[in-house]
């Protein structure tokens, strides 16, 4: 299994590096350092994300709210901090931001798990319920004072380094990882051996919230307005790269490495479209390639489970 791993990583590596190597042969402006941390900024909010549905889809589950999530989020620390509509200090609101993200990624977790609900049913409603609670919040106005000067890019980065490595040794270091991987391997087996397989998915898809809070959190100061569009899509990004990163969509494997270097990659082709200079067509180019990159996973998932 751990060479399967490495060899998954690798190959991503090579391609992430085949794709650098191309695009800078065609627009030697994307091969700089200012670019190179660009990149880093924008995919950041998608790391720290990636690294809680790693641990949701390695139990069995997934989250399709996440989007819906950070963009009420968002909503709460730029109505609360906004001076011209609650102007609350920065550590307060952010804290209640926080709570908030904890209590809907409980809302998600206690409906998917003791509730019996298929994940994908719950958080699909939850994606629908998040973004209307983010609309009426709003009623049709944007946030345009939020200050941004709380998080700067350096901060962003450095954030979503730190995430990675906490999940990282969580993950191979601990025995909470070791129990993760052992309920999303076997759950039947891991409940005879004793572990509380429904609290382990709870945990997952609090932690979830919770990190759907950092990401707004991260993600606010890039923004020059707060509005109710926040996280559309993300949901289909965040997924695709835990997929790609080699995370099974049965549950039990994966590798918070292979995660973060599906992000670099995704993250990558977006930027890369844009040097490309598709103009519009961008989006449809990104849509596309996320999809068939979806496609690929879990072809290549589904032939190492046949080979097993």
């Amino acid at each position: 299994m751990h060479g399967g791993k490495v060899k998954r990583e690798l190959g991503l590596l090579a391609l992430l590096a085949a794709v650098v190597a191309t695009v800078s042969i065609v627009n030697p402006a994307f091969l700089t350092a200012q670019n190179a941390k660009d990149i880093l900024v924008q995919v950041a909010p998608f790391a720290v994300l990636a690294c809680g549905m790693a641990f949701v889809v390695v139990l069995g589950e997934i989250d399709i709210s996440i989007g819906s999530m950070v963009g009420l989020l968002a909503v709460v620390l730029g109505i609360g901090t906004s001076p011209a509509l609650m102007g609350a200090p920065v550590g307060v609101v952010t804290t209640v931001m926080f709570a908030t993200g904890a209590a809907l990624g409980c809302l998600n977790g206690l409906l998917a798990t003791y509730g019996r609900v298929p994940s994908i049913i719950v958080t699909l409603g939850t994606l629908s319920l998040f973004r209307g609670a983010t609309e009426l919040l709003l009623k049709g106005e944007w946030v345009t004072d939020a200050p941004k000067s709380f998080i700067n890019d350096t901060a962003a980065i450095t954030i979503a380094a730190a995430v990675v490595l906490g999940t990282w040794v969580v993950a191979t270091k601990t025995p909470l990882g070791l129990r993760v991987y052992a309920a999303g391997g076997n759950p039947e087996a891991a409940k005879v051996r004793g572990l509380d397989v429904k609290k382990l998915r709870l945990l997952a898809f609090v932690t979830m919230g919770l990190l759907a809070a950092l990401a707004a959190l991260i993600s606010v100061p890039q923004m020059s307005v707060i509005e109710s569009g926040i996280g559309a899509g993300w949901e289909l990004f965040v997924v695709t790269c835990v997929v790609v990163g080699g995370v099974s969509i049965t549950g039990g494997r994966g590798s918070i490495v292979g995660v973060v270097i599906g992000v670099l990659l995704l993250g990558t082709v977006r930027t890369v479209l844009v040097f490309l200079k598709l103009g519009d067509d961008a989006v449809y180019w990104e849509r596309a390639i996320q999809g068939a990159f979806i496609l690929v996973a879990v072809l290549a998932d589904r032939l190492m489970v046949k080979r097993r």
